[in-house]
């Protein structure tokens, strides 16, 4: 195969395996990943297909379905099946999706019921993907076969494991989008993956005792990536490897840090069709109309002088929300407002909740999961806070930098690659795109609230900064080559040695 300008093959055929997918299934950045990848990988000359679980929302954009494979089915039930056809929100992409009824379409998320718990049988949910990528390994469409495939997220993790122990010339890559999710699973449902029994196996599936889909994706897969640099570095230390970093660090092929990019076809304030008032870093006067719309839709105070702060995010302790209600009356000093919009942990919905009642006019709670409601608020804010424990790469810290809302953020994992801190030093050098903290702490975080504030009060500065972070492009093309270079890597793995079983 001919190189493509200079990188990656013409003609490279890459079966892309997510449980979601923009705009037909998100709950979070990995949605965002999956629906932008393919695009620009077409551009570098590469061919990607989507294979999805048959979710209500991706049934309905499937046309021209035909079938391609009857899945096995290891335990009572009707059997899954593969499907092929054209994905409309994709510009009528050929896909692929598996069909099964009583898997997936379920009231609920997808990974848990109603009430918020993950479904017991997600095991079986999942394991379809594995099954249904090896068939197309197989060369069951006889119209279109994958050299590599991309497994994402521990949903995924089972498909390198399927390939390699059905000794397969199809390589894998296994792309960690947050290792603290694991896909773990008591050690009877082993009999339910359609997998042999050699990989029941400290080198296979097993961990402590459990099956482990992520671990079978890092085992098995000749190429590993994550989604930024420096959580790539993190996560091969005990501290932030969740059991895992042993794992990582045994791998020949190490782990590639890639960058996510965004899509600023969706996320650009002079274009977006989700926001009241357009606006570019230009001309800043829509910006301020969209701030003040948000404050009358939302029972806020209409005030241009008060910064505005927003929070797009699950209400997850990963996330951090949990040291912001800790500093949230020095987080609203000076007049200063808050919008939180997301949902999740009860507690934490619980004592957002409660802190609005305490400040009227001052914090709202909007407990939905809502993108237009995103946009809106990443047009209206001044300041978007991420203050995670940890992040693997993070979007909402790259969205709020498009909208000229200033990130506050813990300096961790993706956090740390793409927001540079307004310190003295890189405002004198025009170099600062937000504000970060160091040790996750009450103090520290309060520390650059303070430091916000003060800015914030200083409008000339605080314009510079806002231009920097306008300024900044994190684009999917860079992403993309990244990902051709990873898919070489683990073509050259395949070649030189057998995969690990």
């Amino acid at each position: 195969m001919r190189v493509v300008d200079g990188v990656g093959r013409a003609g490279l055929k890459v079966l892309q395996v997510a449980a979601e997918a923009v705009p037909l299934v998100k709950t979070g950045g990995l949605a965002d990943v999956v629906g932008a990848l393919p695009d620009a990988l077409a551009r570098t000359g590469v061919h990607s297909r989507l294979l999805l679980p048959g979710f209500p929302a991706v049934k309905a954009a499937f046309t021209g379905a035909r079938l391609v494979a009857t899945l096995p089915c290891p335990w009572t039930g009707e059997a899954p099946q593969l499907m092929a056809g054209r994905l409309k929100p994709f510009g009528d992409a050929p896909a692929y999706m598996v069909v099964a009824p009583d898997l997936y379409e379920r009231p609920g998320g997808p990974y848990s019921d109603p009430s918020g718990a993950a479904w017991a049988d997600n095991h079986r949910r999942f394991a379809p993907l594995a099954w249904a990528a090896r068939a197309l390994a197989r060369g069951a469409d006889r119209a279109w076969q994958p050299d590599v495939v991309h497994a994402h997220d521990w949903h995924a993790g089972l498909a390198p494991a399927a390939l390699s122990h059905a000794g397969l010339t199809v390589a894998s890559v296994m792309t960690i989008h947050n290792l603290a999710y694991q896909g773990l699973f008591p050690a009877q449902t082993f009999l339910e993956l359609d997998l042999p029994a050699a990989a029941w196996d400290v080198n296979g599936v097993e961990f402590w005792g459990q099956v482990s889909f992520m671990k079978a994706g890092l085992h098995h897969a000749q190429a590993i990536s994550t989604v930024s640099p420096t959580y790539a570095r993190e996560i091969l230390d005990p501290a932030m490897g969740c059991g895992l970093d042993g794992v990582l660090r045994a791998h020949p092929g190490g782990v590639a840090g890639i960058l996510n990019g965004v899509d600023y076809r969706v996320w650009h304030p002079a274009t977006d069709p989700l926001i009241p008032h357009r606006f570019d870093a230009r001309q800043l006067e829509g910006k301020a109309l969209c701030k003040a719309a948000l404050q009358q839709a939302h029972g806020l105070v209409v005030r241009p002088d008060a910064m505005l702060m927003a929070v797009v995010s699950r209400l997850t302790s990963q996330k951090g929300l949990d040291l912001l209600l800790q500093v949230l009356p020095q987080a609203l000093e000076h007049g200063a407002q808050m919008v939180v919009l997301g949902q999740g942990d009860a507690q934490l919905e619980a004592g957002f909740a409660a802190a609005a009642q305490r400040y009227p006019g001052a914090l709202v709670l909007l407990r939905a999961h809502d993108e237009a409601l995103a946009h809106q608020l990443f047009a209206a804010a001044d300041v978007v806070l991420v203050p995670s424990r940890f992040e693997p790469c993070g979007l909402t810290q790259l969205y709020a930098m498009a909208y000229g809302a200033l990130p506050l953020v813990h300096d961790v994992g993706g956090l740390a690659d793409t927001v540079q801190d307004a310190t003295l030093e890189a405002l004198e050098e025009d170099e600062a795109t937000g504000f970060a903290f160091h040790r996750f702490e009450p103090a520290d975080l309060q520390a650059a609230l303070r430091r916000a504030h003060l800015l914030w009060r200083r409008p000339a500065q605080w314009a510079q900064v806002q231009q920097r972070a306008m300024a900044q492009r994190f684009d999917w093309d860079r992403a993309a080559q990244g990902y051709v270079a990873l898919y070489e890597q683990a073509l050259s793995r395949l070649t030189a040695a057998p995969a690990p079983v």
